[in-house]
């Protein structure tokens, strides 16, 4: 039975790098995101006075910094997927390390600028814009911690397949914050 099991074709997510259970994963978060931002931008057209107001009191820079932050460590993690294609196993681990160094850098980041925001006396209930802002950050925060886990167990349990999966959540943790910086940060 087991076999058969393991036997039975993924259809469309078959052909995608990684076990296709990641990929159900990673569409399930995508849709999630995509409702929160979507929600976001509606809520920022229908109240576009108090996101402007909420936007000036955000560190654009660091947001920037971040996005250069996270785009550099999932590169990282691409090169690392290649290493461990031509077997070059110390090498995919090193860079891996680095991956996930950069998600710790993103974290310190987005840490200093929650604290900046909560020493301004700006929390979750100050207005709509950071009742957003925090729900979907901190949404995107959780993954991001998420993905270091993942990539540490991927460190340690290195196969091609764990490698191409692990880094496939990393990818999707890349792409939502390249779309939810602008629009957070910077649209309006």
């Amino acid at each position: 039975m087991d076999a058969a099991r393991e036997d039975r074709p993924w259809g469309a997510l078959s052909d995608l790098p990684g076990h296709p259970m990641m990929w159900v994963l990673i569409l399930t978060e995508v849709v999630t995101f995509g409702l929160l931002l979507a929600t976001f931008a509606v809520t920022g057209a229908v109240r576009p006075g108090v996101f402007a107001a909420g936007r000036a009191q955000l560190d654009p820079v660091l947001g920037g910094v971040n996005t250069i932050v996270l785009i550099t460590s999932g590169w990282l993690a691409a090169l690392a997927v290649e290493a461990r294609m031509i077997e070059r196993r110390r090498s995919a681990r090193l860079l891996l390390a680095g991956a996930a160094a950069l998600g710790c850098v993103f974290i310190a980041v987005k840490v200093v600028e929650y604290a900046a925001k909560v020493q301004a006396g700006i929390g979750l209930e100050t207005d709509t814009f950071f009742t957003l802002y925090f729900l979907i950050t901190g949404f995107h925060l959780l993954h991001v911690v998420l993905g270091i886990v993942m990539i540490a167990a991927v460190v340690l349990h290195d196969s091609p397949e764990n490698l191409k999966t692990g880094t496939a959540f990393w990818h999707m943790v890349d792409l939502v914050w390249v779309v939810m910086y602008p629009l957070v940060y910077l649209v309006g």
